[in-house]
C-alpha cells in the first residue's frame, strides 16, 4: 500500500476548504446555507445537526461502515489517498456520517438532518467540471417518527433542485451505492447536456444498524456536488475560477449572482506520443492524477487532459513501431494537453516545458521525444 509522505500530507491540508468558513467566505457556503434552511422549512420539527470534522478519517468510516466491501476497486490506491495503514483522506463527506449516526444513537434525538460540507480528495480526471480535490455536501436525515422512503425521497430531491437550480430541467436515473437502497443520481439540463449534481437513496437499514439505530430508524441520504451545484447556479464553465485569486473572478465568489466573464487567456495545446506497458491504467482519472503529480505547483495551469488514441503494438504501422522502438506488448498513447493559465499568458518555453515534464512522467520508451530543449 503506498501512503502519501508527510510533505504530501501537509500540502493536501494546507488547501483551502472552501466550504468551511473559518478560513474565509465563499459562495460555496451560500449553497450549503440555502439547503439548510431550506430543509428545515420543509421540516420543521427535525433537529438540524452540522459537522465539520478533519479531512483524515479512518479507513473504517470512509468505507467499511458505509457498507463497502472489501474488495471495492475504490479503495485502491489509485483512487484513494491513504494517510496511514488505517487512515485515508476522505474521498467523500460520507465519511462524516457514521460518526454522527452513531452519536445519534447514544442521544435522545429522533428526528435529525445531518449537514456535513467539505473538501474531499479524489482521483479525478482534468477537465472543465472535475478536479482532485471537489468539494461536497451530505445531506442526510435519519427519523425513528417518520417512515422515510421513495416518496420523501422524491420530495427532498425537487427541493433540492428547486432551491439552488430554480426553473432548471431535471432527472433523476437509477444509481447504485453501498450505503443506500432504491439509489438515484440527479442530473440537470446544460444546453443539451446532463450533469449529474449527486447523488441520493433511502438510507441502507445495514448501515444504521451497524451504528446502533435499530429497525424503528430510516433515512435518507444525499450527497449533492457543491463545484457543481455552484457553477451552474452562475454560470461558470471552468472549476479552477472557483479558486481563482484574480480580484476580478474572486469577487464574484461571494455571492450567487451570474457570473460575469472576465478576458480569458489564450489556450496553447500539446500533443504527447507517449509509449506505456501493456496494463498501464490510462482511464480519465488516474490520467488525471498523475497530470497533477507531474506538473505539481503548476498543476492548475491545465485546463484538461483527454487521451486521443490507445494502439497496441500490433495495430501500429511497422514504421511507427520502429520510429519510438516499441515492443510487443507495449501500446502509444496520443494524449492532447490544454495549458490555459487563468491570470497571465503562458508563453510558448512555458508551454514546452510543462509538455516536457508530463512527457517524461508518462513515456515509458527508449525514444524521447522532448521539445523544450
Amino acid at each position: 500500500m503506498a501512503v502519501l509522505t508527510a510533505e504530501e500530507l501537509n500540502s493536501a491540508l494546507a488547501l483551502r476548504d472552501l466550504a468551511d468558513p473559518a478560513q474565509g467566505p465563499h459562495a460555496i457556503q451560500l449553497i450549503v446555507d440555502q439547503l439548510r434552511t431550506a430543509l428545515g422549512l420543509a421540516w420543521p420539527y427535525t433537529e438540524i445537526w452540522t459537522r465539520r470534522d478533519h479531512p483524515v478519517v479512518s479507513l473504517a468510516d470512509n468505507y467499511d461502515n458505509l457498507g463497502y466491501a472489501a474488495g471495492a476497486v475504490t479503495r485502491e490506491e489509485r483512487y484513494t489517498r491513504y494517510a496511514s495503514a488505517g487512515e485515508v483522506l476522505r474521498s467523500h463527506t460520507s465519511a462524516m456520517i457514521p460518526p454522527a449516526l452513531r452519536e445519534l444513537a447514544a442521544s435522545e434525538s429522533s428526528d435529525v438532518l445531518m449537514v456535513c460540507a467539505g473538501i474531499c480528495y479524489r482521483r479525478d480526471s482534468v477537465d472543465w467540471q472535475h478536479t482532485g480535490t471537489p468539494h461536497q455536501l451530505d445531506l442526510w436525515r435519519i427519523s425513528r417518527n417518520v417512515t422515510l422512503g421513495e416518496p420523501e425521497l422524491e420530495e427532498m430531491i425537487d427541493r433540492l433542485v428547486t432551491t439552488v437550480l430554480p426553473w432548471q430541467t431535471y432527472r433523476t436515473v437509477p444509481a447504485v451505492h453501498p450505503y443506500t437502497i432504491h439509489g438515484r443520481q440527479i442530473d440537470v439540463l446544460l444546453d443539451d447536456q446532463w450533469i449529474e449534481i449527486g447523488e441520493c437513496g433511502v438510507a441502507a437499514p445495514a448501515v444504521l444498524r451497524k451504528a446502533g439505530l435499530d429497525e424503528t430508524w430510516t433515512g435518507l441520504a444525499m450527497g449533492p456536488g457543491l463545484d457543481r451545484l455552484l457553477m451552474l447556479r452562475k454560470g461558470i464553465r471552468d472549476i479552477r475560477l472557483l479558486r481563482s485569486t484574480d480580484p476580478r473572478v474572486a469577487e464574484q465568489l461571494l455571492d450567487l449572482t451570474p457570473y460575469r466573464p472576465v478576458s480569458a487567456m489564450p489556450a496553447i495545446r500539446r500533443d504527447l506520443s507517449v509509449v506505456v506497458g501493456p496494463d498501464v491504467d490510462m482511464s480519465d482519472e488516474v490520467l488525471g492524477d498523475r497530470v497533477r503529480q507531474a506538473l505539481g505547483a503548476d498543476a492548475d495551469v491545465a485546463e484538461s487532459v483527454e487521451v486521443r488514441s490507445d494502439t497496441p503494438y500490433a495495430d501500429l504501422p511497422a514504421a511507427a513501431r520502429e520510429r519510438l522502438q516499441l515492443q510487443p506488448g507495449q501500446r502509444n498513447i496520443l494524449i492532447r494537453l490544454t495549458l490555459r493559465p487563468l491570470g497571465r499568458t503562458l508563453t510558448d518555453p512555458e508551454a514546452n516545458h510543462l509538455r516536457d515534464q508530463l512527457y517524461t512522467t508518462l513515456h515509458e520508451g527508449p525514444v524521447l521525444e522532448l521539445i523544450g530543449r
